[in-house]
């Protein structure tokens, strides 16, 4: 059944819910406006079918260990409805004995419940701003059954939100690409790279505005990506009972963990998590590894006009125990000499903004609403699903085998803990990626090209951090030009795959990962249709040139910084270091005593030798003094 206000004159905010703790029941819908099943009251519990998991969304898990939090999350669409539904739920959690009327289901010390907005734009962070003062407001009631102001909040958000166009700042309010950069430095540009795979991502860190904040603002660095390319986003299939799925991708994890897991690179608690399960059920049949690794594995053989040398294209790992293992794979040749380069061409661009670049049609294959470029690229469609929050019910998302991939936030160690139902876990508080397949970890490995980019961007970034008055007020460093360079560097690289030439091109973005890119859904999508605003763009890597000693140095420092290896020896070195001084500091008077002391013997030692000898000795016919010890 249709909930009311489905239509697209109703604005647009679909309904505003409130979601509390049942002592008995656990979450629960309290109350809805205009309620969620239309035959039913404002303080029904029921749902629709395909909204089964929105109070476990709204109120997250772990919600009882802080204060409040706010949560973003996606909700399948209704039957007759084609789009993704947008969540912001702001959790408050107050004592019971402060409540001015006390109902009689209040037998807890404190009573937890989340106001949540569901909304048919994805305009995060502005909702999250005007839910956070009705929420506070609420609260400030004392009285739950006060629900005249989330009545108003409703006509509120749908008359000043009516016609707001999806484009400027609003859409990405919240977002901090500058933050990102400074936390994940270079490892950026990783993230982006391995959603451009359309692998299986899973970001983990608590509480969930941290963690909905770093997923989205990674997704924001995709033109158009917020704006228009979400709204396929969201669909799947509850489910109660997934154990068929879960025998079958266990048993795919069997077939493949002898296959892609390196020997002494993994240790041993992980070598059953090697797996590569991103594929989609019509792509792979789960009988043998053969079968689910050939579609995303690139060709022994690279090519031949790559401009990568046997340096550049280090991966991290080498420097690991286990990286002569895993050198036999790589036989690309070391022709650095055959790109063709210009010395003169400077290698620092300054792409304009990303707003104002045209408006936007129906694509023809993708069904997104793609600008000039064919952007928003069809990631997330076609089973490829953007949850920023999965709660622990939603779990059987990860091994369905109708689900191809996904880009999914949690904060359940459960998940984390599972990392055979993901290609990659993204931690957050640790700024670490942790991918145990080495055929993907050398698919990202960023090229000197890369290197150059991503360390153009932390300098950027970094270079007025002292300054409070100048951090993040200028245009170079702040947050609509690093969104700029990255679209830049998207531009460049689809400009590049269109060009007759496109292997010598490519090669700069990473042989191996132009390979398994080039088969994902979204480039071929992209492909299959022409793009008049691509005839503008300059093709070849924004960051192209000729070697020099500096990128020897960088891609030094990044394979030290990023090898497990690298890592123990700079801890090794910071422990040391450390020992050094606390011993220093306990044993530093006696240390400056006994420095002392010896210190006078020795100038006492040289003082004699200084001496003239002694009388029998026929150089020295004046006797000599004496000096006592």
């Amino acid at each position: 059944m249709e909930p009311q206000g489905r239509d697209e004159g109703k604005g647009p905010v679909l309904h505003i819910v409130v979601v509390g703790f049942h002592h008995k029941k656990g979450c629960q819908v309290e109350f809805s406006y205009p309620p969620l099943m239309p035959d039913e009251g404002h303080d029904s519990n029921l749902l629709p079918e395909e909204w089964k998991y929105l109070p476990f969304l709204a109120l997250p898990d772990g919600a009882h260990n802080y204060q409040e939090d706010t949560v973003y999350f996606h909700l399948p669409p209704l039957s007759g409805d084609t789009k993704c539904v947008y969540g912001v739920s702001c959790y408050r959690q107050i004592e019971a004995k402060a409540l001015k009327v006390r109902q009689a289901d209040v037998t807890r010390e404190t009573v937890q419940k989340s106001v949540c907005v569901l909304s048919r734009v994805p305009l995060y962070g502005l909702l999250q701003a005007k839910l956070q003062l009705i929420t506070h407001a609420y609260f400030e009631e004392k009285d739950f059954s006060q629900i005249s102001i989330l009545k108003e909040l409703y006509d509120h958000m749908n008359s000043s939100l009516r016609g707001s166009a999806l484009d400027g700042s609003q859409v990405y309010l919240g977002m901090s690409p500058r933050d990102l950069i400074l936390h994940f430095r270079h490892k950026a540009l990783i993230l982006f790279k391995l959603i451009l795979l359309e692998k299986k991502v899973l970001f983990y860190v608590s509480p969930v505005n941290r963690l909905v904040g770093a997923l989205m603002t990674v997704l924001s660095l995709f033109p158009g990506m917020i704006e228009h390319g979400l709204v396929d986003s969201s669909h799947y299939r509850p489910k109660s009972s997934v154990s068929e799925d879960q025998s079958l991708v266990e048993s795919v994890s069997g077939a493949e963990e002898f296959v892609s897991v390196s020997v002494t690179d993994i240790d041993s608690s992980a070598l059953d998590l090697g797996v590569e399960t991103a594929q989609p059920a019509t792509e792979s049949s789960g009988n043998s590894s053969e079968g689910d690794n050939h579609h995303l594995k690139p060709p022994s053989r690279i090519s031949p006009e790559s401009s990568e040398s046997e340096w550049e294209t280090l991966d991290p790992s080498v420097l690991d125990e286990g990286g002569p293992q895993e050198a036999p794979s790589e036989t690309e040749p070391e022709l650095p000499e055959t790109f063709d380069s210009k010395p003169g061409t400077p290698i620092t661009v300054q792409p304009q903004a990303v707003t104002g670049q045209g408006g936007v049609t129906q694509g023809l294959v993708s069904g997104l609403e793609e600008d000039q470029y064919g952007l928003p690229l069809a990631i997330f469609t076609k089973g490829y699903l953007c949850l920023p929050y999965m709660a622990l019910q939603q779990h059987h998302l990860l091994s369905d085998v109708t689900v191809r991939g996904f880009v999914a936030g949690a904060t359940n160690i459960l998940f984390r803990q599972q990392r055979h139902l993901s290609d990659a876990i993204v931690e957050v508080e640790e700024a670490r990626i942790q991918i145990q397949d080495p055929e993907l970890r050398k698919m990202l490995s960023l090229t000197t090209a890369d290197l150059r980019f991503a360390d153009y961007l932390v300098k950027h970034v970094t270079e007025n951090r002292d300054d409070v008055f100048l951090d993040g007020t200028g245009w170079e460093g702040g947050d609509e030009w690093i969104r700029a360079q990255f679209t830049l560097y998207l531009h460049s690289l689809l400009s590049s795959a269109l060009q007759q030439d496109s292997e010598r091109l490519l090669a700069d973005y990473g042989a191996p990962f132009v390979t398994a890119w080039k088969i994902t859904h979204n480039y071929r999508v992209w492909y299959s249709n022409k793009h008049p605003g691509m005839t503008a763009v300059t093709p070849g890597h924004p960051f192209q040139g000729q070697y020099s000693v500096a990128d020897v140095k960088l891609r030094l420092s990044h394979s030290v910084q990023n090898s497990e290896r690298g890592k123990k020896i700079g801890n090794a070195m910071m422990t040391t270091s450390r020992s050094v001084v606390q011993t220093g500091k306990a044993v530093g008077q006696s240390v400056g005593g006994a420095l002392t002391s010896a210190k006078t013997a020795m100038s006492t030692w040289f003082s004699t030798l200084a001496q003239p000898a002694p009388a029998s000795t026929p150089a020295c016919p004046e006797p000599a003094t004496a000096v006592k010890p």
